[in-house]
């Protein structure tokens, strides 16, 4: 575990944006943990935040022009991040994100900030059913730039189901991955959160280790 995750960890689980226990998911399953990044709601959240992105970013060597954040949650994750990364790492890099409409007046047109352009890195917090990512991949590609890969702030790795609710074989990120041919990043996957709760890190509470465990088992990605 860096450091930069262990930050991360420390500050979702002060601010609630990490809780384990029982939790019913919209696809049915019942998660023994439920990460919210809607609950970092305040200056010193987003800049922690926003120094675990660009960190994991910089350590995956991904090339990229600038960043690009899906409305609604994309907006914040983004604007931190390039912010950042200018401020830990001295890359001042472009950044742009959709409206949810068009605005027909003043400027008009559905993207602010910088015209897409180049490699663009789209900013996430996680791929559930992927419906956010490809419309991003969409805009990007019809503004004839070419989606670089994804930053996400936590990787699920947990199969994903078809229309029918069948278990499929692999997650989100994998077929985003598969299907459009870009990376992911993420600061922490499932996979590292459970391997420090199984390192006795007195950081996450060990009692709910069993039933992550369980879960990882039964609907994991390979």
């Amino acid at each position: 575990m860096l450091q930069y995750q262990s930050d991360f960890i420390r500050l979702a689980l002060n601010g609630n944006a990490l809780r384990f226990g029982q939790f019913t998911l919209k696809s049915g399953r019942v998660s023994p943990y439920f990460f919210n990044a809607g609950a970092f709601d305040d200056g010193a959240a987003l800049s922690t935040l926003g120094r675990s992105y660009a960190t994991a970013i910089e350590r995956s060597n991904l090339t990229f022009d600038m960043l690009f954040g899906p409305a609604y949650k994309g907006i914040p994750l983004v604007a931190v991040t390039a912010a950042a990364l200018h401020s830990d790492h001295g890359r001042n890099l472009p950044w742009a994100f959709n409206r949810k409409e068009a605005k027909t007046h003043g400027e008009g047109g559905s993207i602010v900030g910088r015209p897409l352009a180049g490699r663009v890195l789209i900013i996430d917090d996680v791929i559930t059913a992927g419906t956010a990512i490809r419309e991003s991949i969409e805009i990007i590609r019809a503004a004839g730039a070419t989606p670089a890969g994804v930053a996400l702030a936590l990787d699920r790795q947990e199969r994903g189901r078809d229309a029918n609710g069948n278990d499929l074989t692999e997650s989100a990120v994998q077929e985003v991955s598969r299907l459009y041919g870009i990376p992911c990043v993420s600061i922490l996957s499932l996979a590292e959160l459970i391997q420090t709760m199984r390192s006795g890190d007195a950081l996450l509470p060990t009692d709910h280790l069993a039933a992550m465990e369980a879960y990882r088992e039964r609907y994991g990605s390979l």
